[in-house]
């Protein structure tokens, strides 16, 4: 089950990249993460910019909304979404399996 931390105006929930993926894309949840596709390789920080542009266009907020927390160099991450509830992200996780 995905775990998602509401607090001040937006969540925070563990994410599992999947770097270099033929089609980019948010879902499924595995386990206690949702899934990001990307594009990009995980090197010099590509795959986080891809992680931060498809998250900010999965749940209609600005990139500048979408913060790394923890995780920077691994394919496991924190994110932050400033302006979305808990109800957002498990509808859109929902949608994605």
């Amino acid at each position: 089950m995905l775990r998602i931390t509401e607090k001040d105006g937006g969540v925070t929930l563990d994410i599992a990249v999947k770097p270099r993926s033929s089609r980019e894309g948010v879902g499924p949840v595995q386990g206690d993460r949702l899934t990001v596709a990307v594009n990009a390789p995980p090197v010099e920080g590509k795959a986080n910019e891809a992680v931060v542009r498809v998250l900010a266009e999965a749940f209609g907020v600005s990139r500048s909304a979408v913060r790394i927390v923890r995780g920077e160099t691994g394919r496991r991450k924190t994110v932050r979404l400033a302006g979305v509830g808990a109800e957002i992200v498990a509808q859109v996780a929902t949608a994605c399996r």
